[in-house]
């Protein structure tokens, strides 16, 4: 019988030091280094193409969105008999037309809103002339300050020569009105979108599935396809509802303490409630600069925001939780950073797309097991939601 060699004994100074990375070894890091490098440049070229293919896009979005909101009702009247190309024809007329119909109510007041705003300015100014003259104290004190810790331009410097450039700029009102004419052409090109993409049923749903050639990855698809339809339109809709409730309750609240143009004030808090969190604060900020110049007394100029601010949190905290966290739990900070994103890549309709935006990518992300830990990030507090659920 052959005696196995003796093992190697460790020497006394210890065990042998760990052999130097070998070549293959600094490769494969390199190449993972330029991997990770190519990627963030990817991510930085997608986020630079989005922004400037913004005129094109967001329409496509937008018809997107509106179709994925109305496909559970174009299906309802389908198995009614009403044929989808009809159903889809009547529901974007009549979203069209009430749309029509809403902006033409609310242009007099708007423009007599605009012609009235030298007046409110000057308003204002007279309401507010302590505090401009305690800012400029602060300034000229500033100013003095700086001019005694500032050294004295020596004399051999010369005079010096300034050339200042004046740059014309459009005012606010011109800005506004530019930027309403391209949301509503984005508007009118997405209702025409949306419309097609209704009558068209279940066409694409059915490309994507015949796309994967496993039974397994088809079955995901439509999974994921079906999950974001009823998640969206969940979601666009309760919140639809929820934001007429408090349009409604701002417009009589205000009306009842005598505030100009309450009903507008009330669609205002309709449309701006579409916006997570900034929506609240446009609208406080927006009835607080109101109220100084409609009222005399301190106390009665901090009521309006004040209650628009109670309106706002009691459906923030208690109404929107209750109705659509039942169905769709999203993590707070999440979206809050994804409105913040978007509205500074989009604009205001960028925070408006932000949170379908968020659920698309948490249907996704809960269906594909390697991307389960970004669902699971994004989703809201589980037990909350399984006591409200219970």
């Amino acid at each position: 019988m052959v005696d196995a060699p003796p093992a190697p004994q460790p020497s006394a100074k210890g065990a042998a030091p760990d052999a130097p990375p070998s070549a293959q070894d600094d490769h494969l890091a390199l190449l993972r280094r330029i991997q990770y490098l190519l990627g963030g440049l990817l991510v930085l070229f997608v986020l630079w193409s989005i922004s400037l293919a913004k005129v094109v896009i967001l329409p496509i979005v937008l018809g997107v969105l509106i179709a994925l909101t109305l496909s559970p009702l174009v299906r309802w009247l389908a198995k009614r008999g009403v044929p989808r190309g009809i159903a889809a024809v009547l529901l974007i007329a009549l979203i069209g037309f009430t749309s029509a119909f809403g902006l033409y109510m609310l242009s007099g007041p708007a423009s007599r809103l605009v012609e009235t705003l030298p007046q409110v300015q000057a308003e204002a100014e007279t309401k507010l002339a302590s505090v401009k003259d305690k800012l400029r104290q602060v300034r000229e004190a500033e100013e003095q300050v700086q001019e005694m810790t500032e050294p004295d331009p020596s004399p051999a410097d010369g005079p010096e020569d300034v050339t200042r450039v004046l740059v014309d700029e459009p005012g606010m009102i011109e800005t506004a009105l530019a930027s309403l004419a391209g949301t509503g052409t984005a508007l009118v090109i997405a209702l025409i979108l949306s419309m097609f993409l209704l009558a068209s049923g279940d066409m694409f749903q059915t490309k994507l599935v015949r796309a994967f050639p496993k039974l397994r990855d088809k079955k995901r698809a439509l999974k994921i396809s079906h999950d974001i339809e009823r998640q969206i339109s969940r979601y666009l809709g309760a919140i639809t509802v929820i934001n007429a409730g408090l349009g409604l309750a701002v417009g009589l609240t205000l009306h009842g303490l005598g505030m100009p143009y309450a009903y507008v004030w009330g669609v205002a808090a309709f449309l701006l409630n579409y916006l997570p969190y900034l929506g609240a604060m446009i609208g406080v900020v927006a009835v607080a600069a109101v109220s100084v110049v409609t009222y005399d007394t301190l106390g009665a100029m901090l009521v309006p925001p004040a209650l628009y601010l109670v309106l706002t949190s009691i459906e923030g905290q208690m109404i929107t939780p209750v109705l659509v966290g039942r169905h769709l739990s999203l993590n707070a900070a999440a979206v809050f950073v994804a409105v913040i994103f978007w509205a500074w890549l989009w604009g205001a309709a960028g925070a408006l797309m932000a949170v379908p935006f968020l659920v698309f990518v948490k249907v996704v992300c809960d269906n594909v097991p390697g991307l389960g830990f970004i669902g699971l990030f994004l989703g809201g507090d589980d037990r909350a939601t399984s006591r409200r659920r219970s």
